[in-house]
């Protein structure tokens, strides 16, 4: 399914799934700019829910916006 050209690619919603999306994206991106720091796994995701901090489900859901964030990188094995 495509896009509607109208909708922003990046559009942030207040649930679980879109926090989810924006985390793999802030992980991803985060490790290939931190790869030289040797920042560790904690250090990396601190940031990372930094980063999304103004995430709406972030904002509304802090625990909540934790736990998705562990167990998203438990289910990419890192």
């Amino acid at each position: 399914m495509r896009t509607p050209p109208d909708r922003p690619v990046d559009q942030q919603f207040n649930n679980a799934d879109s926090y989810a999306m924006a985390f793999d994206a802030a992980w991803e991106k985060l490790n290939q700019q931190t790869a030289a720091e040797g920042l560790n796994r904690e250090a990396r995701l601190q940031q990372a829910i930094a980063d999304l901090s103004d995430h709406p489900f972030a904002l509304n859901q802090p625990e909540l916006a934790l736990q998705v964030a562990t167990f998203r990188l438990r289910l990419l094995g890192r």
